[in-house]
């Protein structure tokens, strides 16, 4: 079967990707720029990719006519507070009109769990995307999915990042909320396995684990699986503002995406029922046997996508072409350079920066500039990495996006997302002489970004010298 993909880069898209090749079927994927599917050469190979913008008005042929299924993976809740519900309506009514020039006969959305009559913002907006695809010329199957658990997944990291950082919290009182978390490997079966099933046509379900927990709960059992104990005490005078900052600054979470969470933590997320399990037959996991399944992925390098790879996790939301031309004029530079012994090895290390690898010199300074970056409003170093050796264009790298990640060409281009008065960017490239050229770029905005850049001198000097002697050196 002839199958589109939208959302082909996110973190569902991602996951349901491989499912559908396993399955046998031919998958277009949809995104917005094709230099940010993070994928490897052999799947590259097995799909055919568009690049559709769902904003801008619909193309005629851009997509085959012999499309028999689609599924409907945009949401655009992490990139505003203000307007991403006028967003995620113009990208549904943007494909109802794609989907006129196909012959598609079902189309699957996942969609949020809708209980209460008085909606978040981002409820609301889901629900209101299920009736713009209602009104498309296909049949439309909806599971709605409250709380996600897996390996990358912005749910998972939070509550990650909570626990393991914060012995003690002080929360507010919509720890209490009841919600039912469900693994991202049941929304994956549930997603494929309605994939043809005429029962599910034109209907709406909701989909949920074994446990129904309040946010409280989830924290405290997610540290007993983990081997440790936390201390949670709730207080009611935290109002969703501060629960917002709370979130901010302890996680990996951006401010807007924290402070559309936050909304939705109000509103209970429980499944109605259980019909499409005993249709399909698919047997949930516990919310902790759902935090296993995602440490086996992470112990074994296997994230397959994470959340913070999303363009809308930093402040860096424009297409990348228009930053991988590094200015030569205007602009102020630290250039290093070192030949190398070992070319190969060199590069082996240069795809392991940041993470918890680290900076490879002076990373308690990195940490320092990352804290004053979160302060700022700035996205930190907290988003790390998803793959310890794998660099595709796209990718955050703590506070970087990377531009460009060449290894044949044995070039890797960042662009950074912390908060300055200038761009800059920061390049690694070995020449065929084996000379490995290391290459700091500002351009300032004004005299402001001139005295920022001079002011920080005497930290590149100790910084990018120890980065790249230290980059340099290998084990023969």
């Amino acid at each position: 079967m002839k199958i589109l993909l939208t959302g082909a880069n996110g973190y569902i898209g991602m996951r349901l990707l491989p499912r559908l090749l396993d399955m046998g079927h031919e998958v277009i994927c949809a995104v917005r720029d094709k230099k940010r599917l993070s994928v490897d050469e052999e799947t590259l190979s097995r799909i055919t990719v568009v690049e559709i913008d769902f904003l801008q008005k619909a193309s005629p042929d851009l997509l085959p006519k012999d499309i028999k299924a689609a599924y409907y993976l945009i949401h655009s809740m992490s990139s505003s507070t203000q307007d991403f519900d006028e967003k995620e309506s113009l990208s549904a009514e943007t494909f109802n009109a794609y989907m006129k020039t196909t012959s598609v006969e079902q189309v699957i959305y996942l969609s949020g769990i809708v209980n209460e009559e008085k909606l978040s913002k981002h409820l609301r907006s889901r629900k209101n995307v299920e009736d713009i695809l209602y009104q498309g010329s296909f049949n439309l199957t909806v599971l709605r999915a409250g709380i996600i658990v897996g390996s990358g997944s912005s749910s998972f990291e939070i509550i990650r990042d909570l626990c393991e950082k914060l012995p003690v919290m002080i929360t507010p009182k919509w720890v209490l909320t009841k919600a039912q978390p469900i693994g991202i490997r049941d929304v994956i079966n549930f997603l494929s396995g309605v994939l043809g099933k005429k029962e599910t046509y034109n209907d709406s379900f909701d989909i949920g684990g074994k446990d129904i927990l309040t946010y409280k709960e989830m924290l405290q059992q997610y540290a007993r699986a983990r081997g440790f104990k936390n201390w949670i005490l709730t207080v009611p005078v935290m109002t969703p503002k501060l629960s917002s900052y709370w979130l901010y600054f302890v996680t990996s979470t951006s401010y807007k995406l924290a402070v559309n969470l936050v909304d939705s933590m109000k509103m209970e997320v429980v499944a109605k029922d259980n019909r499409l399990q005993e249709l399909l037959g698919i047997e949930t996991h516990s919310y902790i046997e759902a935090i296993d399944m995602a440490f086996k992925k992470i112990e074994q390098n296997l994230v397959v996508s994470s959340w913070k790879d999303s363009m809308v996790s930093g402040r860096f939301q424009k297409n990348l072409e228009k930053y991988i031309q590094v200015p030569k004029y205007g602009v102020l530079k630290d250039e290093k350079k070192l030949k190398l012994q070992d070319a190969e090895g060199v590069l082996e290390n240069i795809w392991k920066i940041g993470g918890e690898q680290g900076w490879y010199y002076g990373n308690w300074l990195w940490k320092i500039r990352g804290f004053i970056d979160k302060l700022t409003g700035g996205v930190g170093l907290r988003r790390g990495r998803t793959h310890p050796d794998k660099i595709y264009p796209g990718d955050s790298l703590d506070f970087w996006r990377v531009l460009l990640a060449d290894k044949k060409g044995k070039r890797l281009l960042l662009f950074a997302e912390m908060r300055l008065p200038g761009e800059a960017w920061l390049e690694f490239k070995i020449d065929k002489n084996d000379v490995l050229h290391q290459t700091a770029t500002f351009r300032p905005k004004g005299l402001r970004g001139r005295l920022y850049w001079y002011s920080i001198v005497p930290f590149h000097y100790f910084i990018f010298g120890g980065m790249i002697r230290n980059i340099s050196k290998t084990k023969k």
